[in-house]
């Protein structure tokens, strides 16, 4: 038999023969083998992926400005449009008198009734009817659809039930084919028909009980519109392009991509839905993983940077005889891998989480004092002026007698000041430095940068972080005091290697954390807070905001949903002082003060020439007073898990017993977290429970977007299989050249464009 050569339209031509075909095309359901003749005359049609660049045709009007606000302008991005929920059909005899609702009716008599008001168009009512009951539909300024809607015509309904037991309808379909009812001329019927929730030629009658797809709409587009849209444009599922190649769809038990966005869009149950979810989730966190190991493996392409290779010398000195205490085993792990990193040209990216408390700057300092002792500089950048004036003075301690120039550079160092410590960087006489958004200015040069840290650096944007970078190619260690569970590490950091530490340095006392409700409860409160006072100890008292009327950023350091009773620390110091803390020494310190202030302040409250510190949340991270041993939070529920335990880290640093009392409602979920655990790990599973990915740690301000399908934590478990998954094809494929792999690398490229291999930010 004559070979036989298929040609398929932007393939290469595949040549095969009958006797060499292990396994015969045979006919559906049929044993019988297909001929030569029968698979020529067949009948293909594959994906034309263009078609789903056409736009959209919509009258102009606010049905056309609402889906631009939406950004749907063209059929592919209708399709990607999907439902954030499903309304269930509901019947005639469960409306409830205002009651907003959808339902699956048939008309049994229909008839224009016309409006004395002038300008107006006859009202239509008609009379439908389910298995449970019948009742009146009325709809407006539609004369059509008396001829449209015939008696025994199937319709989906979505409007309000009124108190006389009829239904003004709001939007309207015929079976599954929704009408644009906001529009000004009728609809035209030549579109397929198709079941909502169904599949195509299905009877509407028992659609009760069936999912309906609710948009997100906007104004002058409704869900129901949106709706009517993509049923008109349902035919072109089939020229969705399917990315994962066919082994992983196998391997992974995942339905094609156009039968999943078909599921989203015409679920007829929440199995339907799930399905389809499940597969367009792994879709976003496949290609987020393939972005972050592709990233990770093009490190070694960047320009090289300095290799700290040398036999530690000054810094295992220091390590050894120059910290006053002894390094935890996990401070240890982690300046061994370090140490690992930094000895080679490929530039570190390292993640270094740790728990409150557990001694991330001494890490830090190792690292830096690596790049010192070879010649080098090193920087740490910290966000705020506070936290990069505590960084510097714990700096100056821990570095004890080595011989070290170190210097502070912020937005608030003198200009004479200024110029000495940029002229000092710029020739290399000055081999470390800590400071804020300063060093990155323009004119800050450095001579030889080596190694940067970056602290809380999920405060900082990437082109900050980036700007950092380009002073140099260092290796960077990116510092975090918020535990992250695993799931968000994959999700935001899976481009960076990471460290954790876990063990606090021996001595640290555990901290009584306690929910405080109701005056009783407060007055004891305050009872316990001045009884330390009296032996000499210190604390903290932490409010919401910094004044009482918000006027502005400035004015609140946490965002005041639903203000009510918050307390503001302007007042809060006042009525303290004139009330529970009347004799006692107060300061205040917050956001919103001169950075002179907040540095006199905090210095009085060091020095132990201040009791009290009434602060807002600019305590959160880098204040270290071993004195203080009393913490009370105002408005504790209005604060969130992580940031509350980073608060409670303040104290509980000496030799004395701490108390953090929350003040708030006992019934919420997040101080009884608080009051229960002291793990900062478990906080943050608990955290992530209670909220979402994006509320934790955002986009890690990457310029990757957040997920719009994928859920987490719930999508943890496919999150892994994704991980693993792009670990597969990044070791066997990293460029995505093989042809299985050629239509991921184009969604790859839609998805993120250069963004798919553009350098880790600093």
């Amino acid at each position: 038999m004559p070979a036989t050569r298929i040609t398929e339209p932007g393939s290469t031509r595949v040549k095969a023969s009958a006797e060499q075909a292990a396994w015969p095309m045979r006919a559906f359901a049929d044993r019988r083998a297909l001929s030569r003749q029968e698979m020529l005359a067949t009948a293909l049609r594959w994906p034309r992926p263009e078609r789903l660049l056409e736009p959209l045709a919509l009258p102009e009007g606010k049905l056309d400005d609402g889906m631009r606000t939406l950004g749907l302008t063209t059929v592919g991005e209708l399709l990607e449009h999907l439902p954030r929920a499903s309304r269930e059909a509901r019947t005639v005899a469960d409306l409830a008198p205002g009651e907003q609702a959808t339902v699956a009716v048939q008309v049994r008599a229909i008839s224009a009734r016309p409006v004395r008001r002038r300008g107006m168009r006859p009202l239509v009512q008609a009379t439908v009817h389910d298995a449970t009951g019948s009742m009146r539909a009325t709809f407006f300024n539609q004369p059509w659809l008396v001829q449209r809607y015939p008696p025994g015509t199937q319709l989906l309904l979505h409007g309000k039930a009124d108190e006389r037991g009829g239904f003004r309808v709001a939007h309207h379909a015929i079976g599954a084919q929704l009408a644009l009812a906001e529009s000004d001329a009728p609809v035209a019927q030549d579109a397929p028909p198709a079941a909502v929730g169904g599949r195509p030629g299905e009877d509407d009658g028992g659609a009760v009980g069936r999912a309906v797809a609710h948009y997100p709409a906007s104004e002058g587009v409704s869900s129901t519109q949106i709706l009517t849209l993509v049923q008109g444009v349902r035919e072109r599922l089939a020229d969705v392009p399917e990315p994962l190649p066919a082994l992983t769809r196998v391997d992974e038990g995942l339905p094609d991509r156009a039968s999943a966005l078909a599921a989203m869009h015409f679920a007829r149950d929440e199995s339907d839905s799930e399905q389809g979810r499940g597969r367009l989730a792994f879709d976003e966190l496949l290609l987020t993983q393939l972005v972050f190991l592709r990233r990770r493996a093009r490190r070694g392409e960047q320009q090289a940077a300095h290799a700290l290779s040398d036999r530690p010398q000054m810094s295992a000195r220091w390590l050894a005889d120059g910290l006053p205490f002894a390094p935890t085993g996990d401070q240890r792990r982690t300046i061994e891998e370090i140490d690992a990193d930094l000895s080679g040209t490929r530039a570190m990216q390292r993640l270094l989480m740790g728990e409150v408390g557990s001694g991330k700057t001494v890490v830090a300092l190792y690292a830096m004092l690596r790049a010192v002792e070879h010649g080098h500089q090193a920087a740490l950048m910290a966000p705020t002026e506070t936290l990069a004036e505590q960084h510097f003075a714990t700096i100056q301690r821990l570095i004890g007698a080595e011989p070290v120039a170190c210097a502070l550079l912020t937005g608030s160092t003198a200009a004479r000041r200024r110029e000495d410590v940029v002229g000092k960087l710029a020739s290399g006489e000055l081999s470390l430095v800590v400071g804020t958004h300063a060093l990155i200015e323009p004119d800050v040069a450095f001579a030889s940068l080596a190694v940067a840290v970056v602290d809380e650096q999920h405060r900082f944007g990437v082109r900050q972080r980036a700007a950092l970078h380009a002073k140099g190619v260092p290796h960077t260690l990116h510092m975090t005091a918020t535990p992250i569970p695993r799931t968000l590490a994959l999700a935001g950091y899976g481009d960076l290697d990471t460290s954790t530490l876990r063990e606090l340095p021996h001595g640290r006392q555990p901290i009584d954390t306690r929910i405080v409700a109701g005056e009783r409860a407060r007055a004891r409160a305050y009872d316990r807070l001045r009884e330390q006072l009296t032996a000499g100890r210190q604390a903290f008292v932490v409010c919401p905001l910094i004044d009482e009327e918000p006027a502005g950023d400035a004015q609140q350091e946490t965002p005041p949903s639903g203000l009510g009773d918050l307390r503001a620390a302007t007042a809060e110091l006042e009525r303290l002082r004139k009330g529970e803390l009347c004799g006692y020494r107060l300061v205040l310190l917050h956001g919103g003060m001169r950075p002179r202030e907040k540095r006199l302040a905090m210095t009085e409250f060091a020095q132990g020439k201040a009791d009290v510190l009434v602060a807002t949340t600019v305590i959160e991270v880098g204040i270290d007073v071993p004195n203080a041993t009393v913490m009370l939070v105002e408005n504790a529920e209005r604060f969130g898990i992580s940031q509350l335990h980073q608060l409670r880290g303040r104290i509980g640093r000496g030799e004395h017993r701490a108390s953090c009392l929350l003040m708030g409602p006992p019934g919420s979920a997040r101080l009884r977290a608080l009051a229960e655990h002291s793990d900062g790990f478990a906080l943050a599973e608990i955290d992530l429970e209670l909220r979402s990915e994006g509320e934790l740690v955002g986009t890690r301000q990457s310029g990757l977007r957040q997920f719009n399908v994928a859920q987490l934590p719930r999508d943890a478990p496919l999150l892994e299989r994704a991980r693993a998954r792009a670990e597969a094809i990044v070791a066997s494929d990293p460029e995505l050249r093989e042809p299985e792999n050629a239509l991921l690398g184009d969604a790859l490229r839609d998805s993120f464009g250069a963004e798919a291999l553009e350098p880790i930010p600093a």
